[in-house]
């Protein structure tokens, strides 16, 4: 390894991932000159096609109905945020954690939860869509910059954090990657805190989103523990301020609370164990970056709220109905004839028929469609369905 990658190391806990310690990659490189090998990753996702799209995809709301809900991309940046915080506190790899961050969606349909279900449940026969293992895919194979490898080609840590759930029998098929999913064992603690500032964000931020659309008011929003201790501490201090002002201010301070929460619950857990390395991390048996129990049952409770008020609003459901149906129609027109998507996908989705039958081509229709933002897929059904719109 590099003295580049040493020296990004230096100052790290012992039990953080070591850039100089990495696995490596799926196909050797030559260490980078002026950047730790997860600077290298970090870059090549900033720079992936796949990154860029993630700006016209949703979390909750279609793209064109507002210009200043959450996208994808400011959700991950904001993920990343949250994440780099706790992990220069706890002395973890900021860098790792940050590609991971950012990396964590690139595998996410149109129409956010919406449009993965409808593209699971057409996949169905031929194994399923789960977005983890479509972002796995999406940095292992699809991305198509490189001279020299297909996909961007990251190290081990960084794909381990990007797979954070998988079936036993799709880690059977993932070699190295997937051991850990089946001896049960968990992933480096980058890659925990990674899965826990994804929820930190879309919890808290969801609140935002949903207030400005109108779903929710801050009346309602009190019935939350979390966001009610801070409403009253704020509306104290600040008695003059905006609704918009407020929530801003309340939102703020939530994540504030719970990131604190993390850190202080998290080192506990570190100093308890006091694991040497991260190989020892993996074999704790639990994840040693987590809520107290306190902390975690308000996140429980947010949740819970935003799934009844917000994720099951009535305007919300008109537009995952009509999200589904967008999706499910594509897949049977793509599938039935492959030669209605762009050339470059119906010549990947005919090879696919060729090598493996129904299943890769429909896995080929499956890539094609997860990586449309919210207004191409709109767009490619128009052309598809609406008679009077040009091809």
């Amino acid at each position: 390894m590099s003295d580049t990658n040493r020296e990004a190391d230096a100052g790290l806990a012992p039990y953080a991932a070591h850039a100089a310690q990495s696995r490596g990659r799926l196909r050797p490189e030559p260490a980078p000159n002026f950047r730790s090998e997860y600077q290298r990753d970090r870059d090549r996702i900033i720079h992936s096609t796949a990154f860029r799209r993630l700006v016209y995809k949703t979390q909750v709301f279609v793209n064109h109905e507002g210009d200043l809900y959450r996208t994808r991309v400011t959700h991950s940046l904001e993920v990343a945020q949250i994440g780099r915080t706790i992990a220069r506190v706890l002395r973890l790899n900021e860098t790792l954690t940050e590609a991971i961050c950012l990396a964590h969606d690139l595998g996410h349909t149109p129409f956010g939860h919406a449009g993965q279900d409808a593209l699971n449940e057409c996949m169905r026969e031929y194994g399923g869509f789960e977005h983890n293992l479509q972002s796995l895919r999406v940095v292992d194979e699809l991305e198509d910059h490189y001279a020299a490898f297909p996909g961007l080609n990251l190290t081990f840590e960084c794909r381990e954090g990007i797979l954070k759930h998988c079936s036993q029998a799709n880690a059977r098929q993932l070699g190295e990657l997937g051991e850990r999913f089946l001896r049960r064992e968990q992933p480096g603690l980058e890659a925990q805190l990674a899965n826990l500032a994804d929820e930190v964000a879309y919890n808290n931020h969801d609140v935002d989103d949903g207030v400005r659309a109108g779903l929710i008011s801050v009346e309602q929003l009190l019935e939350a523990q979390l966001f009610a201790e801070q409403h009253r501490q704020v509306t104290a201090q600040y008695p003059g301020l905006t609704d918009r002002q407020t929530v801003h201010e309340v939102v703020r301070r939530m994540i504030s609370y719970v990131v604190s929460d993390v850190i202080t619950t998290s080192r506990a857990a570190l100093e308890s164990t006091r694991p040497a390395h991260i190989d020892e991390v993996r074999r704790a048996g639990q994840p040693l970056i987590g809520f107290s129990t306190e902390a975690k049952g308000r996140q429980a409770e947010l949740k819970s709220f935003l799934r009844e008020h917000v994720y099951r609003h009535y305007k919300v459901q008109r537009m995952t109905t009509k999200a589904r149906r967008v999706v499910r129609e594509l897949f049977t027109a793509f599938f039935t004839d492959v030669r209605l998507m762009p050339p470059e996908h119906c010549a990947g989705a005919l090879k696919a028929a060729t090598a493996t039958g129904d299943a890769g081509k429909a896995r080929a229709v499956a890539d094609y469609i997860a990586g449309m933002t919210d207004r191409y897929a709109i767009l490619e059904h128009e052309r598809l369905f609406n008679p009077a719109e040009r091809t």
